[in-house]
């Protein structure tokens, strides 16, 4: 016999419900670039054109896992965002200000300097 899904739930006490809810929540606010990018219906030819960059090095970016802040900060603008830098601790979120002011000379070499 099967269970509808709804059934299942019920079975969980109030706290396992809230735990799952917010897991949920955390998870639905987690992406890969890549993901993000495919959620803003971008191909990597376009974010290409904006960063004026070729396709190859769009690519290279999805796949790292250590950047440039400059780097990351470029690619995120030409989707039309805006990145935040923030030190999270149990008390309470900070926002870093000081990697707003980078040179813009910096960020255009760090696109095609990082390895």
């Amino acid at each position: 016999m099967t269970a509808k899904w709804r059934e299942i739930r019920r079975t969980h006490p109030p706290e396992v419900e809230d735990m799952i809810r917010r897991r949920v929540k955390d998870a639905a606010g987690v992406m890969t670039l890549y993901q993000l990018r495919e959620a803003r219906k971008l191909t990597q030819v376009n974010l290409a054109k904006v960063l004026e960059v070729n396709q190859g090095a769009v690519s290279r970016m999805e796949k790292r896992t250590d950047m440039y802040l400059s780097t990351l900060r470029s690619y995120i603008q030409a989707m039309g965002g805006q990145l935040q830098v923030k030190a999270i601790f149990p008390e309470g979120e900070v926002e870093i200000e000081q990697f707003e002011k980078l040179p813009e000379s910096r960020q255009d070499s760090a696109l095609t300097t990082q390895p």
